[in-house]
């Protein structure tokens, strides 16, 4: 079967964690955690694919191969434009990785470089440039940071097993100087993995500038099992500082209890589904621009989805997303994502005072961009069905008006144990109907649907039973729906 028609996925073999993104000399390098040798989790190396428009990638050879010594576990990847580490010229500056070296029951923190744009990879001879004598020390993601002074290299790690974030600063991106911790804090039901943190204009606003962090987390997220959870704060240079501090938990919270749903929707979240995780942003856009990419898929069944016959390959990437901020009028900062890739209008559809339901689409299209927007009138609920031609799998995306939710129920033949489930989201604006779905066929068996609902404020992502070859209907629940429509655009090969 062909590639997802919007959705990075390998040629073959297994995937996970985004690593590295970075955009330099007008192209895009997507890196990734991969075994080169099968569809399980081993042998862990650096994929790499590049894009010029993050829709149509190409795959080049592993970038970064594990060896007898480690394997190479998340990291990042910054242009040394200030040639700081010596490893190139001013004129050529060279790309620098500092990721994880992973041993048994040891985890540094290593470096490589490229001189050729980053296809041919260097390990360090001086490696590991990090190193505190940990089992659980991993992810490093490193930026540039520079308040009006001669700047330096911060890096962004975590300590998995303690739920903290560490800050590092260098010099020459070889030798590390302790800065500060974060955490434990917030959402604390599952180790801490692949931190990013970044500046972002409130409102597009230069003077108003805040900080995001990211922590990703297993299990422990908010629709079970992986997620993402985002803080807004300030950065001094050295302390992260909370916008909205959260108590520090008991020691015995992190190892005795996980986290009620209603304690979990207090913090901030990227992607309220079970499937966006280890998302991260792209280095080298402009100061205040950030698009971030994530794994799509979950620890709690990613060695058990199926994979596609044809090509033997696991996982896909969420669609790039396009982060901002913005302030409400109770002053809270909101995290908007606004996917990045351009299809086609599509068909338009006035649906009117829809009671009952109707057809949007059928055939064979195995992506599509489905929009729809309506008024409750007095309907109670309202449901997007993609129900395959076969009959064994059916999805349901529904907005109840009384409760203010969105959920996505996807059931489905030959799903592995934790999979079926009712992900959902609570709406700020439940009496508000704005959808923008995106689905899109990762192999024979498996789709994904990325949800976007108030302005992009509110996402949920979920794999489901294969969609291609499924009939989209919207169904008025309760009474009718007023001033119902819909855009429908089928997305064609790549």
């Amino acid at each position: 079967m062909p590639r997802p028609r919007m959705h990075f996925a390998p040629r073959n073999n297994w995937m996970n964690d985004p690593n590295g993104l970075v955009f330099h000399d007008g192209l895009y390098h997507l890196y990734f955690q991969c075994n080169p040798q099968g569809t399980s989790h081993a042998n862990v190396s650096w994929g790499h694919a590049t894009s010029t428009d993050l829709t149509r990638w190409t795959e080049h050879d592993p970038a970064i191969l594990w060896d007898d010594d480690a394997q190479i576990f998340s990291g990042s990847v910054v242009v040394d434009h200030g040639n700081t580490s010596g490893f190139g010229t001013a004129e050529q500056p060279a790309l620098v990785a500092l990721y994880t070296a992973a041993a048994p029951g040891h985890q540094a923190q290593a470096l490589a470089y490229s001189t050729d744009g980053g296809f041919v990879w260097t390990k360090y001879q001086g490696n590991p440039v990090l190193d505190r004598g940990t089992s659980d020390f991993r992810d490093p993601k490193v930026f540039r940071y520079d308040d009006g002074g001669d700047g330096y290299w911060v890096m962004v790690a975590v300590e998995a097993q303690d739920r903290q974030v560490l800050f590092h600063r260098s010099d020459d991106l070889k030798s590390w100087t302790f800065l500060s911790s974060y955490g434990p804090a917030g959402p604390v039901g599952g180790v801490w993995e692949c931190p990013d943190m970044f500046p972002l204009a409130v409102d597009g606003d230069e003077d108003d500038v805040r900080w995001v962090l990211l922590i990703s987390l297993n299990p422990g997220g908010i629709a079970g099992g992986s997620g993402t959870h985002f803080i807004v704060g300030d950065f001094d240079g050295t302390v992260f500082h909370p916008g909205t501090p959260h108590a520090t938990p008991e020691p015995e919270l992190l190892t005795d209890r996980s986290q009620s749903r209603e304690e979990l929707e207090a913090f901030g979240w990227i992607d309220f589904g079970p499937d966006c995780y280890a998302g991260v942003t792209f280095d080298g856009l402009g100061r205040h621009e950030r698009t971030l990419i994530a794994w799509m898929d979950n620890w709690e069944y990613a060695g058990r989805i199926p994979v596609d016959d044809s090509a033997e390959r696991r996982s896909a990437m969420t669609l790039p997303r396009r982060l901002s901020l913005t302030r409400d009028q109770d002053g809270v900062e909101r995290l908007r994502q606004e996917p990045v890739i351009e299809v086609d209008p599509g068909e338009h559809l006035d649906l009117g005072d829809l009671a009952g339901s109707a057809v949007l689409a059928e055939g064979s299209a195995s992506a599509a961009r489905i929009r729809v927007a309506a008024a409750f009138g007095d309907a109670q609920r309202i449901e997007l069905r993609i129900e395959s031609a076969s009959g064994e799998g059916r999805v349901v995306i529904g907005q109840d008006r009384a409760s203010g939710r969105i959920e996505l129920d996807r059931a489905g033949v030959g799903m592995p144990p934790g999979f079926d489930g009712t992900p959902s989201l609570r709406l700020d604006r439940p009496d508000e109907i704005g959808w923008d779905i995106w689905i899109d066929a990762l192999n024979e068996r498996v789709s994904s649907v990325e949800l976007f609902a108030e302005n992009g404020e509110r996402v949920l992502t979920a794999l489901v039973p294969a969609a291609s070859s499924s009939t989209f209907s919207v169904v008025a629940l309760g009474g009718a729906l007023r001033g119902a429509r819909a855009d429908v655009a089928a997305v064609g090969p790549r």
